[in-house]
């Protein structure tokens, strides 16, 4: 268990990472804490569903926004937000988002709610777990109902694991009476590119493919969205740990990182599979969302077909 500050009772009932968006054997597994990289054989995609709560219905997402993020930046990342409930263009977010109706629950509707900025670095440059529970609990008492509070980092700043192990991560704590989830998502472009914003950079290690060029023009914010949108899905299908996943409770494969690596159909270790490519700007993408925003999003298992499911 993690302790924290702002009266947080106990935290949680789990803390899932979100590794490397590379596709590989390699797994990172938690114990008590700590983290190390075990070599694993690849086997047959099943999530299983173990009986807990799910998340369901009408889900707000509440940003905290620590660090240096220009408004440009936080366009982008609202406008993907948003995108995951249009359709009006295609393919559309909506439709990859859609793919988590499939699993117990029915659907789910996310929208942005509160967006807090901390510019000031209040907790500092260098943040432990517990840092991220304070921020991500800060106005939890006052937004009840179904939400995840999510805390993104920018790219000046070290979090505990972050590049070494995760490039994300999601999970639960108790806050008073109420069960507070949250997710954190760090700006890898200065920190490790190679691991936690591919494809729009060269991999650390694997196949040295060129890498793509980003649909919003940001490498760090784009692969941002890629461990976002890994992270949302995890929280809405995995919230307390005990929901759909496939391995260990400590190091679970989860609806998205079940399918790491995969953006097209004809995807390998090392190759994203077909994309779409812009015209006019050269770069690669798979959906198109609100404003007429493109991203590249990663593929996500469904549960119907037991398929890592893909836009193109």
């Amino acid at each position: 268990m993690i302790r924290c500050g702002l009266r947080l009772a106990v935290v949680v009932a789990s803390l899932v990472l979100v590794e490397s968006h590379v596709s590989n054997i390699w797994e990172a597994t938690a114990f008590h804490g700590m983290l190390s990289m075990v070599e694993v054989q690849p086997e047959p995609i099943i999530l299983k569903y173990h009986k807990g709560p799910l998340l369901k219905g009408n889900v707000t997402v509440h940003i905290n926004w620590y660090g240096n993020f220009t408004p440009t930046h936080r366009s982008i990342v609202v406008d993907f937000i948003k995108s995951l409930s249009s359709t009006r263009h295609r393919p559309s977010p909506l439709l990859w988002w859609r793919i988590t109706a499939r699993y117990r629950g029915g659907p789910r509707t996310l929208t942005v709610g509160n967006q807090t900025l901390h510019h000031t670095y209040s907790f500092g440059k260098s943040l432990k777990t517990r840092d991220l529970l304070a921020l991500a609990s800060k106005n939890a008492i006052t937004t009840h109902g179904n939400a995840i509070h999510v805390v993104l980092t920018s790219d000046d700043v070290a979090v505990e694991g972050f590049c070494m192990s995760r490039c994300g991560a999601h999970g639960s704590a108790r806050l008073q009476k109420e069960r507070v989830l949250f997710a954190w998502v760090g700006n890898p472009v200065t920190q490790c590119p190679g691991e936690c914003a591919w494809p729009f950079h060269q991999p650390l290690y694997g196949p040295q493919t060129p890498p793509l060029l980003p649909p919003n023009g940001h490498v760090g914010v784009d692969g941002m969205l890629i461990s976002l949108a890994t992270v949302l899905a995890g929280a809405v299908t995995n919230p307390f740990g005990n929901g759909y996943y496939q391995g260990s409770a400590m190091a679970p494969l989860e609806a998205v990182s079940a399918c790491a690596g995969i953006f097209g159909k004809g995807a390998y270790p090392g190759y994203t599979g077909d994309v779409l490519v812009d015209n006019i700007t050269g770069a690669s993408y798979n959906a198109v969302g609100v404003h007429g925003r493109k991203f590249l999003l990663p593929a996500m298992w469904d549960p119907v077909t037991s398929t890592c499911k893909t836009l193109v």
